[in-house]
């Protein structure tokens, strides 16, 4: 743990009001219905359906501040406000939960936890998009997650929380769960939509943009399980008090962050936008679990670049880890002691991109074979120096030449390691070439 300056460790877990991880935290919560209700649960959706029209929720959630929290921080409001108002035909919310980022967990925790505060959060969506349909996209390995789901849309239906007539109004929703093949290119939202459309996950070239062709080429908004999750929370407390939170104007709220590595308490925290690496890692994290100290870590899932214990005050909000030369992404913390060889992390890391490329772009799925192939080269000891203006010449040629941003997320562990840990990577060259070296001089026997 990261000690003060009277000598005594700082422990800072409670010290901030929860939002998301509120309610399965209290002693005997359930996740049912009647827990979820007990706790306030779809009183937001009373709310909207009392007499905000649905216009107004979307200036709500506008005014919130609230980003996507599945990666690329897009403004959710502004996001629901690009679907034309005048489309006569059937338009379509899809809740990506296709957590598949290396590192990341939180959406997992929050489906199986307290699967109703997302399903109130899609219902209010729907709401203010004018969808009837929705859908979830279920990672295919969260069997546990997609169970509870299914049954916490049967608890909402029977309640009247979901399908015809909702509480009596004239909104008709009904959600669907449908579980993927867990490939990781479908965490990607047109790839998501070709899935969903029984094809083969591929992403999309755009423009045109989901928010006018979409599911079946119809009017679609795609939000992540937490971005979802935070709605009926800024309907019930206001837009004000949402954007009070955090790093404000632009990120606002609070984040789960998923703390996972060499720590000695990995988990989920839920704290507001703009704490500090330091913070997270040292106080709540408690800090390195043995005497090494910290080497790395990565700040938001395995496509994020790495950073360094010299980025440890930057603060964790899309601006800052951006100035920082990285981005706070799915918001998967990854820690690294001392020892951990950063060579061996960029392979690992290289490795599962290299598995998961869909194939459709060429720099993609030609050059993570070849990235790969130099850097096990480098780690088994038979590297040439050459080899490393070669990573950079063919990342500089991927990144920014793909359909999708898959090519600049694979790139980026390499990048990042060689800008920090180059002397890494030149040691285990020498070595190789010292070794070869010494083969030539051997005498020859006759």
């Amino acid at each position: 743990m990261d000690p003060g300056s009277d000598g005594t460790t700082k422990l800072m877990a409670s010290k901030y009001e929860k939002i998301l991880l509120k309610n399965m935290e209290q002693p005997g919560y359930t996740g049912s219905l009647q827990d979820y209700e007990k706790a306030g649960g779809y009183q937001a959706l009373r709310k909207v359906l009392g007499g905000i029209p649905p216009d107004e929720v979307i200036d709500i959630v506008k005014r919130s501040g609230l980003r996507g929290r599945g990666g690329a921080g897009f403004p959710t409001g502004v996001k629901w406000g690009f679907i034309p108002k005048d489309h006569p035909g059937p338009r379509f919310l899809c809740c990506n939960a296709d957590e598949s980022e290396p590192g990341t967990f939180k959406d997992r925790q929050l489906m199986e936890r307290d699967p109703h505060q997302v399903l109130e959060g899609m219902i209010i969506t729907c709401y203010a998009i004018r969808a009837s349909l929705a859908y979830i996209y279920i990672r295919g390995e969260f069997r546990l997650a997609a169970k509870i789901l299914e049954r916490a849309i049967r608890e909402a239906r029977a309640a009247g929380y979901l399908g015809s007539r909702i509480l009596g109004s004239e909104l008709d929703v009904q959600i669907h769960v449908h579980a993927g093949a867990g490939a990781y290119i479908c965490g990607e939202e047109t790839a998501l939509l070709e899935s969903l459309e029984g094809k083969r996950g591929l992403p999309r070239f755009k423009p045109p943009f989901p928010a006018t062709h979409g599911l079946y080429q119809k009017p679609t908004v795609v939000n992540n399980v937490e971005t979802l999750a935070n709605i009926p929370h800024i309907i019930m407390r206001g837009a004000e008090w949402y954007a009070s939170i955090g790093s404000p104007p632009k990120s606002t709220g609070t984040r789960v962050f998923c703390l996972s590595g060499h720590v000695k308490r990995p988990g989920n925290y839920e704290l507001p936008m703009g704490t500090t690496f330091r913070e997270l890692i040292f106080e709540h994290g408690g800090g390195m679990r043995g005497e090494k100290p910290l080497k790395a870590f990565i700040p938001g899932g395995a496509s994020a670049p790495f950073l360094t214990p010299d980025h440890l005050d930057v603060k964790m909000d899309f601006e800052s880890v951006a100035m920082a030369g990285s981005m706070l992404g799915s918001g998967g913390v990854t820690v690294m002691e001392e020892g951990t060889s950063m060579v061996w992390a960029a392979l690992r890391l290289m490795e599962f991109f290299y598995h998961e490329s869909c194939g459709k772009c060429t720099p993609c799925r030609e050059g993570s074979s070849w990235l790969v192939q130099i850097l096990q080269r480098i780690w088994q000891g038979e590297g040439r120096m050459s080899d490393l203006d070669l990573l950079v010449d063919l990342c500089k040629n991927i990144e920014g030449r793909t359909v999708c941003a898959f090519g600049d997320a694979e790139v980026a562990p390499i990048l990042s390691t060689l800008r920090y840990w180059r002397s890494e990577y030149e040691e285990l060259i020498a070595r190789a070439e010292a070794s070869r070296s010494s083969k030539k001089e051997l005498p020859v026997v006759a």
